[in-house]
């Protein structure tokens, strides 16, 4: 996948094995693994707190 997302000018960013990371863009939240499963809930209150 990574390779296919910069290939076609997409951008790709990760953390190391099993760390948190949370990449919010817009309206689309995403988290790499299950660490970051309570940094992306926080991402989305802000998100819905945010109107």
């Amino acid at each position: 996948v990574e390779d296919m997302l910069k290939a076609n000018g997409g951008l790709y960013e990760k953390a190391g094995d099993w760390a948190s990371h949370v990449v919010t863009d817009g309206n689309l939240i995403t988290g790499q693994n299950p660490a970051s499963s309570k940094a992306a809930a926080e991402a989305l209150l802000k998100l819905l707190a945010a109107g």
